[in-house]
């Protein structure tokens, strides 16, 4: 039996500081970018989800239902073409991945996590055993996750892969449709021949690309959780080995994982680790969807909030932009990223490298809404205010008042009141963070 405790190891402070990550869910399913925007996974019933799934990147599996309104949108735009005109289609002319790492940075990311291969089993690199069926034979003809490690690095992230080693709707017999989260892992490939195939391909990413991140997705087939030749436990220590300060997730079944992660309000049970990732789309989303509009994405100050909310609670926010086929990032998604690299901008140093307050000292409170973070000798207040004098929850004798200041050094006079310590701030239509020093 294999003794996946023997693969444990601290969690890097690399990945523990850097609270912001860009997830990039880009391939042949951004051609047809269409999905119904139901709602967020998590806070939509099993039954309806599947049918009419928000995730545009599902496409292939929503499709297959005789009456889904994608099946009668592919009908009448793509006239019930194969899912691979597709690839053929993907021409990726406007891909500048310097001018994405350089907006991911301005944000405030520290690493970028891009799909190597999704679930319709389309790699974006040459990978072993796929002959023609990836992005540098078809479609773009470019070696698209090359280019991105090369420009994520060179805007000083760390550089990540996701990968779908649960689910191949290329490799699976007869494509059986989807339509439960139980069938999402029964109708996953679990043979040896499978197992081999996305060893190598793995394998592959770590050799050529050495990632910071391996982020499977659903989980790894039954065949290859084993410590032998091929298996998982042998690829985790190839990892490990090549990338002493990487990191791996939680999605491989029962074996080994760095940290835990949550989806949209999907898995929040996760968010009890002690460490763990929450991710989402900007949208309801991962790949582009046409359909979404500005009613759909969160906002710059939703966003800010989420990210907040999230640091503040000992965790990271891996946050995904979906590129139209063309290699643009869409204009709403672009906005929502932009108000956070303005937000990023001055109020960084109370997201890098924080951690937890302890809620002796202070708690969170929707009333004000407030959130509390700690950097070194710093414990911030992020408080979203409507101007005017604001009461926070903290103990006022454990904290110097006179230290009181805004992220760009500006004085925040502060005085005990006795639900807290009452501060005066300007309004803001983003969380305002306030800085003090413990007394």
């Amino acid at each position: 039996m294999t003794d996946w405790s023997l693969l444990q190891r601290p969690l890097p402070d690399w990945y523990a500081d850097a609270k912001l990550g860009i997830f990039v869910h880009w391939g042949a399913y951004s051609v047809p970018a269409w999905a119904e925007p139901t709602g967020e996974l998590g806070a939509v019933d099993e039954g309806v989800w599947f049918r009419h799934n928000s995730y545009a990147e599902w496409y292939r599996n929503t499709i297959r239902f005789d009456d889904s309104p994608a099946r009668e949108h592919h009908r009448l735009v793509h006239g019930d073409a194969p899912y691979d005109d597709f690839l053929d289609a993907w021409t990726a002319e406007e891909f500048d991945p310097a001018a994405w790492c350089d907006l991911f940075a301005r944000a405030g990311a520290r690493y970028v996590v891009p799909t190597t291969k999704h679930h319709d089993g389309i790699a974006l690199w040459d990978a072993p055993g796929t002959a023609a069926r990836n992005t540098v034979h078809r479609g773009p003809r470019r070696d698209l996750i090359g280019d991105l490690a090369t420009a994520v690095r060179g805007a000083g992230m760390r550089f990540g892969v996701y990968y779908s080693g649960g689910l191949d709707w290329h490799v699976t017999p007869h494509l059986p449709v989807i339509d439960t989260f139980a069938n999402v892992r029964d109708l996953r490939p679990n043979d040896p021949a499978y197992a081999a195939y996305a060893y190598l391909h793995v394998r592959d990413l770590v050799d050529r690309y050495r990632p910071d991140v391996l982020w499977n997705d659903i989980e790894w087939p039954d065949a290859g959780k084993h410590d032998g030749r091929l298996g998982l436990f042998e690829l985790f220590r190839h990892f490990y080995a090549t990338v002493p300060g990487g990191v791996v997730n939680d999605r491989w079944g029962d074996t080994h994982w760095d940290y835990r992660t949550s989806e949209y309000q999907h898995g929040l049970e996760a968010e009890s680790a002690p460490a763990w990732e929450n991710n989402r789309g900007i949208g309801l989303s991962f790949g582009v969807n046409q359909v979404e509009d500005s009613r759909h994405l969160l906002s710059g100050p939703q966003l800010v909030r989420h990210l907040v909310d999230v640091v503040s609670r000992g965790g990271n926010l891996l946050l995904n932009v979906g590129p139209t086929a063309s290699g643009a990032i869409p204009a709403g998604q672009r906005r929502t990223l932009e108000a956070l690299a303005d937000w990023m901008g001055v109020h960084s140093a109370a997201v890098h490298g924080s951690r937890p307050v302890d809620p002796a000292l202070a708690h969170p409170c929707d009333a004000p809404w407030v959130r509390w973070t700690r950097t070194g000798a710093r414990i911030w207040a992020l408080v979203e205010p409507a101007g005017g004098p604001l009461v926070l929850p903290a103990r006022a004798d454990r904290l110097d008042l006179a230290s009181a200041a805004l992220a760009d050094g500006t004085p925040v006079v502060a005085r005990p009141d006795a639900g807290g310590v009452a501060v005066e701030l300007p309004a803001a239509g983003t969380p305002v963070a306030v800085a003090f020093t413990p007394a």
